[in-house]
């Protein structure tokens, strides 16, 4: 039996791509306010006060420079997976990230809020991603062709 990632990878790209840019798109209040179903901040203010939760060792300007900073991260990796371009640098790099949440979560508000946010799967997923040998429907894919 053949052994094939073209349907699992590209699923998993695309799943892991949508999650970053979905929570991205909540924080930015492009989802709805805060109180509508499943939005978890509504808008930047609310999400640099959860951030602030995570990082109560730094002062508000930091706490806005390190959520800045996270939600660029995010909005390009997510980018990065859906289309396939670096795919296995975003995937290790989505990897150390959501690693970074888990462990600040973990401290700070304790085990349960890196589950409630599917953390540890993420991080997972995106290890086993970056271990994948063939990025097919991806740019990665089409310019590894172009060269040969």
């Amino acid at each position: 039996m053949k052994n094939s990632f073209k349907t699992p990878q590209l699923l998993l790209r695309i799943a892991l791509g949508i999650g970053f840019l979905t929570t991205v798109s909540d924080r930015l209040g492009l989802l709805g306010p805060m109180g509508t179903n499943n939005i978890e901040w509504g808008n930047w203010e609310n999400f640099i006060n959860y951030t602030a939760t995570l990082m109560p060792f730094l002062d508000r300007p930091a706490v806005n420079i390190m959520g800045s900073i996270a939600t660029i991260a995010e909005a390009i990796i997510g980018i990065m997976l859906i289309v396939g371009i670096k795919t296995r640098q975003a995937a290790i790099a989505s990897c150390i990230l959501t690693l970074i949440f888990a462990l600040s979560m973990t401290t700070f508000l304790g085990i349960k809020a890196p589950i409630n946010f599917a953390v540890f799967p993420v991080c997972a997923a995106s290890l086993l991603l970056a271990t994948i040998p063939v990025y097919y429907l991806s740019l990665d894919n089409l310019f590894a062709r172009s060269e040969e």
